[in-house]
């Protein structure tokens, strides 16, 4: 069972280009998190200084554990998100075979 990010950054639009130029960087590296299926990274058309993320990995595990990189302290923590003025994550899992829903331990 895949687990999934979908991650809604805003940011001043002054400070679009420092938040693109990091996201671009991680783009870059997560791939080859063991993990790691799918990172994928957009703006918003229309709307200067919002980005979409969707992210999936293996399981809630590998997500952990890509929070515990060294580019994600550098890039995100230490680069995106003070620059935010909003932000929302979603985290969702792929639905069984049976069509029902695994269970996912609370945050």
């Amino acid at each position: 069972m895949a687990f999934a990010v979908v991650a809604q950054y805003r940011c001043d639009p002054a400070d679009a280009d420092t938040v693109r130029d990091a996201l671009v960087r991680m783009r870059a590296l997560v791939p080859s998190e063991p993990a790691n299926l799918a990172y994928e990274v957009h703006a918003e058309v229309d709307r200067p200084g919002s980005f979409v993320l969707y992210e999936r990995y293996t399981d809630r595990a590998g997500f952990e554990a890509h929070r515990e990189t060294d580019h994600f302290a550098e890039l995100i923590l230490g680069t995106v998100l003070p620059l935010l003025t909003e932000r929302t994550v979603t985290f969702a899992r792929t639905l069984d075979d049976a069509g029902g829903q695994n269970s996912l331990p609370q945050q």
